[in-house]
This record gives structure tokens, C-alpha cells and sequence, in this order.
């Protein structure tokens, strides 16, 4: 099993930047392919992007496509999602998730195909 802790969640004015981090612990995050959740207020669970347990490959929701990027370091054991020119509809909590390496294609946008999850970390934007 791993365990998977977000953190980088906060406050920001729309135009602005975060960097959220995803922190695995218990196992590398070699072994998985890494996906990126977020829930707003009302809404349902909606995907963000997954990266290749390798991080040779990266896919996006096109709400996000151009903004958001995905990458890891398999050395520190931590995936990252860089947002960039934030919108007011952004706003939502941001989870990590993460499915094995060995369960073929990496870009699930499916909530349930993921094994574990995060906590999350809460993003507002301010319009």
C-alpha cells in the first residue's frame, strides 16, 4: 500500500499561481500511475490529469489543458501539479490518486479506477 498526503492548497487572486505536491510514503510512487482529482462546492468529482508512473506521458481535462502541468520525481517520491492563470472556477479540494503501474493504460479518468487517495488540499480562487 502507499500513502499519499497533498499539501500547497491556499488562497490566491485569479491569474495567479499554486504548486500543489503529493508526498507518498509506505511505497515509491514508481510503482503507479499518479492522477489528480478535484471536487467543488456542489460538483461532482471531476478529473485533472494523470501522469505515466515514468512521467513520460502526461494527460489533461481540456478544461485545464494549457494551465495546469503535471510531473513527478520518482526520486523524492512526490508528484506535483503546477497551476498556472487560476480561474475563479478552479476553485475546488484537489486530490491525489494512484493506481498501479501494471494495470495498463495510465490515463484513467475514472474516479474508481484509482486504489488510493489523499486527503486533499483546498484551492480558492478569488475573482
Amino acid at each position: 500500500q502507499v500513502q499519499l498526503v497533498e499539501s500547497g492548497g491556499g488562497l490566491v487572486q485569479a491569474g495567479g499561481s499554486l504548486r500543489l505536491s503529493c508526498a507518498a510514503s509506505g511505497r515509491t510512487v514508481g510503482n503507479y500511475h499518479m492522477g489528480w482529482f478535484r471536487q467543488a462546492p456542489g460538483k461532482e468529482r471531476e478529473f485533472v490529469g494523470a501522469i505515466r508512473w515514468s512521467g513520460a506521458t502526461t494527460y489533461y481535462a481540456d478544461s485545464v489543458k494549457g494551465r495546469f502541468t503535471i510531473s513527478r520525481d520518482n526520486a523524492k517520491n512526490t508528484v506535483y501539479l503546477q497551476m498556472n492563470n487560476l480561474k475563479f472556477e478552479d476553485t475546488a479540494d484537489y486530490y491525489c490518486a494512484a493506481r498501479s503501474r501494471y494495470s495498463g493504460n495510465y490515463a484513467s479518468q475514472l474516479w474508481y479506477d484509482y486504489d488510493y487517495w489523499g486527503q486533499g488540499t483546498q484551492v480558492t480562487v478569488s475573482s
